[in-house]
């Protein structure tokens, strides 16, 4: 190879990676067209939490102050058989001192508080029940009711929602356990149940199908996964259905937001709701 050749070669490679990265700049900078492309829900991820202690009254009270469209919550059935909201099985993340949920009540739950560990100022936080956030939804807001329990308490969950007469529209019940979406379809029917999963095995032979599988199996409608995943459009429909809804989570982000919403996904759960939005707002036209 002679040096002209050679450098004809190179000044190509190099032309190629620039063109690339200016494609890929221009889709980070600029902003979807979304005069013709809804901008999906925004969804705050156990309320507020990047600004107020998660799964607290605080925390969801921010998010509808931030603008959110929706929240999602955690969800444990105690040892007296209340629906309390928390993330872990255990209180030593975010209460005051450590309890297993399970094998306490709601009076020992409470106990404790849930909001010093993320600020001073949210001292005192107590641990809510599922009834509580939901006399704290305003009206036309989503809920993404995340069931971090066993199957055992899809129907102390029913039984709260039946007595709330909870917004069927605007209830989404979403696990990770296929069993516990199973119960909800079958216990709750005329509440949209759906499959979390982080779909950290994508890449690997067989798995697509397998993911697949696992939704059809469990009677999943629709698909609430983790954004960062090396996903398909193409795929994603699919798992979506044909009445399905879409799901990315944790979104925190412009740009993990720009590629979800470019997959055709319904809900960016986040932890910061009014800062997403922001950045997400479409540039004034005058």
């Amino acid at each position: 190879m002679t040096i002209r050749t050679r450098s004809k070669r190179i000044n190509r490679m190099f032309l190629k990676s620039f063109i690339r990265f200016l494609i890929s700049f221009a889709f980070i900078a600029s902003p979807i067209c979304w005069a013709t492309e809804e901008i999906p829900k925004i969804i705050a991820h156990r309320g507020a939490s990047a600004s107020a202690p998660e799964n607290t009254m605080a925390a969801f009270k921010l998010a509808w102050e931030q603008g959110a469209d929706g929240i999602e919550a955690d969800f444990f059935l105690t040892a007296d058989g209340e629906v309390v909201c928390i993330h872990d099985e255990n209180t030593k993340k975010t209460g005051s001192g450590s309890l297993d949920v399970k094998k306490s009540t709601l009076a020992q739950l409470r106990t404790l508080e849930y909001g010093a560990w993320k600020h001073p100022i949210f001292k005192g936080e107590f641990i809510p029940t599922l009834a509580q956030v939901i006399d704290g939804l305003p009206e036309g807001k989503w809920f993404f009711l995340e069931i971090k329990d066993s199957p055992a308490i899809v129907k102390p969950i029913a039984k709260i929602l039946a007595e709330k007469r909870s917004n069927k529209d605007r209830l989404v019940l979403i696990s990770f356990n296929k069993e516990v979406v199973r119960a909800c379809r079958q216990t709750m029917p005329e509440y949209r149940a759906c499959l979390l999963s982080s779909l950290d095995k994508f890449t690997k032979e067989g798995w697509k199908e397998k993911y697949l599988r696992d939704l059809d199996s469990c009677g999943s409608q629709g698909l609430a996964y983790k954004e960062n995943q090396a996903v398909t459009k193409k795929w994603l429909a699919k798992a979506r259905g044909e009445d399905g809804i879409l799901a990315a989570w944790t979104v925190n982000n412009r740009e993990p937001a720009l590629r979800a919403a470019s997959r055709g996904v319904d809900f960016l759960i986040t932890d910061r709701p009014g800062g997403l939005r922001a950045e997400l707002k479409p540039a004034s036209r005058e």
